[in-house]
């Protein structure tokens, strides 16, 4: 868990803006998350097996599309354990003012 502590005059408005803004944050990292999940289920429905097979066993060359269809897939991948990392570690912040 982070604690985010804010000292301010003002405290009950900054917390109230500071919890929009993460929060807005986190809806935006959910819209990319979900179009990101889109792509990889793309690219699982295109070569029929799962992402985990797909890092696990294949290489650029058993790709339809070479190296430009391994990179995108595989970059997807690496996008959305990125977004789970970043919402995780928003959505645990503890707020506390004084």
């Amino acid at each position: 868990m982070t604690r985010l502590q804010i000292d301010s005059g003002k405290r009950d408005q900054v917390v109230v803006i500071i919890q929009a803004a993460i929060s807005s944050e986190i809806k935006r990292l959910e819209l990319g998350l979900a179009k990101t999940n889109r792509q990889i289920e793309r690219f699982e429905k295109e070569y029929n097996i799962s992402s985990d097979h797909f890092l696990r066993n294949y290489t650029a060359e058993d790709m339809k599309n070479g190296d430009l269809g391994y990179i995108q897939w595989a970059g997807e991948l690496q996008i959305r354990e990125r977004i789970f990392e970043d919402l995780k570690n928003l959505m645990d912040i503890e707020y506390v003012a004084s």
